[in-house]
């Protein structure tokens, strides 16, 4: 009768206990439809304010993903202030989709390295005329040379932040790398092309155009020197990641694709040893490019150098050409003089540039540049 009893008694707790549980379920879902229908009519008014409201037809719809500055796409058009660390960041980027968003033609890019003026820019001005949208300038000068540039000149405003640069001194390597970042900036450059003011073009525009947009390879002078001036220039220190068999000696002025100068700009292996220990009597203008390319790219270099040089005269410096020197016969010497290959045939065309003229050759040299070197 107890046990009986006390069944009972658990039944109707458990009954009062289910009960109670359904009472309190039934508050808490009236409590959240009533929390809900209250922000659904909140959020229906804010829109309605939203929509009627004079700013909303103003502002753009958000993204995720932000257009690329159309510095990005073009190249920065004038001097800009990014310091070493940044230029050589932006420059070294690399898209993983080659193709480009928009038609584009490649273009040349003409670096030149000087002490001063250009004062063979009349020539240069010749040579480019006609061929806008096809190459770019830049321009690497003392900081110290403030002379201008008249505005309709191709060369105005295409100077770039230049540091002090003394001859076959590590500063002339920073000023190459400084000239190539900058030129890197703009993704239309395919080929880069170092100069002097002391250069000349040796055929017209569209030859060189041609020559160098369809060539499969690049041009850097390289080759194992034993002497002193060679091989006696490299340091052990080096070792082990650049050894004296692979130590070259070649000639400062390139020419090369846009791949090749990525890779130079972004090198921080070699270029922190040749810093280190390329010290006078090693010329780092001579040794760094020859070495590097060597050793990583050599299966795509034409091994020579596109500029001409007078080597004939014993000396640290090349031969130099006045007014007196320059003739019909010395251009068609330098121009056709020697053969090569060019992709793979032979060539009688294997230079396109000769330096080192001087300031008193121009005048003969704008005489002869229609006939000879085919400038209109």
């Amino acid at each position: 009768m107890k046990n009986q009893q006390k069944e009972e008694e658990q039944s109707l707790s458990r009954s009062i206990a289910y009960l109670f549980n359904s009472q309190l379920q039934l508050i808490n879902l009236v409590s959240y439809l009533l929390l809900f229908s209250t922000g659904l009519i909140i959020g229906t008014i804010s829109t309605s304010k939203l929509n009627s409201s004079p700013i909303n037809s103003k502002t753009p719809q958000f993204s995720f993903i932000p257009s690329p500055p159309s510095d990005l796409l073009h190249g920065f058009s004038g001097p800009h202030e990014m310091d070493e660390e940044e230029l050589l960041w932006r420059a070294s980027m690399v898209p993983q989709i080659r193709e480009f968003p928009h038609p584009r033609i490649p273009k040349i890019a003409f670096m030149f390295l000087t002490k001063g003026p250009l004062y063979l820019a009349p020539l240069w001005e010749k040579f480019f005329i006609g061929n806008e949208g096809l190459y770019s300038i830049y321009v690497h000068s003392n900081p110290l040379f403030n002379e201008s540039v008249p505005e309709t000149s191709v060369f105005h405003g295409r100077r770039i932040p230049s540091k002090m640069v003394q001859w076959g001194n590590f500063s002339m390597l920073e000023a190459e790398r400084r000239l190539l970042a900058n030129a890197l900036l703009d993704f239309s450059n395919q080929r880069f092309v170092l100069l002097s003011e002391s250069c000349i073009p040796l055929f017209n525009f569209s030859t060189i155009y041609t020559y160098l947009i369809n060539s499969t390879e690049t041009f850097i002078e390289a080759y194992d020197e034993p002497s002193p001036t060679g091989r006696g220039r490299y340091s052990i220190h080096m070792k082990p990641h650049i050894t004296l068999d692979q130590w070259r000696k070649g000639s400062q002025w390139f020419e090369m694709d846009r791949d090749l100068a990525i890779e130079i700009i972004s090198d921080h292996q070699d270029f922190p040893l040749f810093k280190r220990f390329c010290k006078p009597s090693c010329y780092v203008d001579e040794h760094y490019l020859p070495t590097f390319v060597s050793m990583r790219f050599g299966e795509r270099n034409a091994n020579r150098s596109l500029t001409w040089v007078d080597w004939s005269k014993r000396g640290p410096h090349p031969g130099k050409f006045g007014r007196r020197d320059v003739t019909i016969q010395l251009l068609e010497r330098m121009r056709n003089g020697r053969e090569c290959k060019y992709n793979g045939k032979n060539s009688r065309v294997c230079f396109l540039f000769a330096r080192k003229f001087l300031p008193n050759s121009l005048d003969r040299l704008m005489s002869f540049a229609p006939k000879v070197l085919g400038f209109n």
